[in-house]
């Protein structure tokens, strides 16, 4: 049995890949192979790579692609996807000229606050630490000017700080609940050193509190850290139509068409187990473009679904309403993003696509990303009232299958020509694949 080991991130990489390949893999000349085959053999970006993380190996690739054609509030955009999944960006692209061709989509921001709390104990009586809290209000803001100073001189910094009484949960529970403003920065270093300010502040000035005297501790800061659900962080992207303008679909008019969706939104919102696939289908949209922008696919994602789960049931993102002769799709969403600070000035595809989408400030990338979900889950929904989503979603998979099977070119383009038609599934590729190298024999 193998030992653990001390020391394995000061091993060079080199070392990381031999001590990992000989013990962990079956081929362990050849793991060393692939691990160095996807290097960058420019030196200096390889560099910048290696210190995004920590025991750095490699590089794992993700196709970056674009969707074009999508109006936003009147500016045509090509907007970057970074994903692996085969037809989202086709998907993404299918809906976007489909609303082109109708208007558009509109975005606006409905909000950009951000929040961050201290958690901490205290067992003496709430209006007492309520007290104390409105006294050493201004303690606070002075121990954080030097934090928030450049932040403010741009419009930014911290917008409130509350104290919430949380006992009822957890005894002797309280919390300092502060919302920020960032402005384009993500924010979440400034937010965190903000709150460990704001906490090292409060135990100082509890422990010579006059009305805290006797009590040890007075206060107990457990923790201190951004919060990624945002729902004061919130954007709105939708489109609209006369039901006229809405094409026949599948032998649906496009009336029946836009009902037949209405429908399917609703049974989203009311059915937990089709709104997790739902709302997954916009998180594809969604995902793509964060990670192309440099941005926190991972906060994103939890904080999207804990709004969709506010309620206290799990919920379509996405509404849809046919009123006075106009179909209505719409999405609410929050999105916590920022286009300065992380890796985005220092990772090169990172600036192509910001580059791409005309340097957007914070806001303007929000509307961007939501559009993109929102577009996903139109995309999603066509095919599901109509032709259902494997015709399409296969078709962009043959190629995966094909490659996954040793298809040389030629065969590539026989078994594309031959699947324009017909329904793809895996055994279906695998027997005609092998119809077509036995005709060759």
């Amino acid at each position: 049995m193998d030992q653990p080991i001390e020391g394995f991130s000061r091993l060079s990489k080199e070392e990381k890949i031999q001590w990992i390949a000989q013990r962990y893999t079956r081929h362990p000349r050849q793991t060393e192979a692939l691990l160095q085959q996807y290097w960058n053999p420019d030196a200096h970006l390889q560099q910048l790579h290696d210190e995004f993380i920590e025991n750095t190996l490699s590089n794992f690739y993700l196709p970056l692609g674009v969707a074009p054609n999508f109006l936003i509030n009147d500016r045509l955009y090509a907007i970057p996807m970074a994903i692996e999944e085969s037809s989202v960006v086709a998907a993404a692209s299918k809906a976007a000229k489909f609303w082109l061709e109708r208007g558009g989509f509109r975005a606006r921001v409905l909000g950009t606050e951000k929040i961050g709390q201290v958690h901490f104990l205290f067992h003496g009586k709430a209006a007492d630490l309520q007290e104390f809290i409105d006294h050493i209000g201004p303690v606070l803001r002075k121990d954080t000017a030097g934090i928030t100073r450049n932040m403010e001189q741009r419009g930014g910094g911290i917008r409130d700080i509350a104290l919430r009484d949380k006992t009822e949960a957890m005894p002797g529970y309280f919390q300092l609940h502060c919302t920020f403003e960032t402005l384009d920065a993500m924010g979440a270093n400034f937010i965190n050193s903000c709150l460990e300010q704001l906490a090292a502040t409060l135990v100082r000035e509890a422990k010579a509190y006059p009305a805290f005297q006797g009590m040890e501790p007075p206060v107990e800061v457990l923790m201190s850290i951004l919060s990624n659900y945002v729902p004061g962080c919130l954007v709105r992207a939708e489109v609209s139509c006369p039901l006229e303008a809405l094409p026949a679909e599948c032998g649906l008019t496009g009336e029946e068409f836009a009902r037949r969706l209405v429908q399917a939104v609703a049974i989203a919102d009311c059915e937990p187990y089709r709104a997790v696939t739902h709302n997954k289908g916009i998180m594809n949209g969604i995902d793509a473009v964060v990670i192309a922008t440099g941005n926190d696919f991972r906060a994103v994602e939890a904080g999207v679904h804990a709004f969709a789960a506010r309620s206290g049931s799990y919920r379509s993102l996405t509404r849809a309403r046919i009123e006075d002769g106009q179909f209505h799709f719409w999405m609410d969403v929050p999105l916590a993003l920022g286009t300065v600070g992380g890796i985005t000035s220092l990772h090169p595809l990172v600036r192509f696509s910001l580059e791409l989408l005309g340097d957007p400030g914070a806001p303007e990338l929000m509307q961007v990303v939501a559009v993109a979900g929102l577009a996903q889950n139109f995309a999603a929904l066509r095919s599901l009232v109509t032709v259902g989503i494997q015709k399409g979603h296969m078709k962009m998979h043959l190629l995966n299958i094909l490659n996954q099977l040793g298809a040389t070119e030629a065969e590539k383009t026989a078994l594309i020509d031959h699947f324009k038609n017909d329904t793809v599934s895996h055994s279906a590729v695998v027997e005609t694949l092998n119809a077509l190298r036995s005709q060759a024999l």
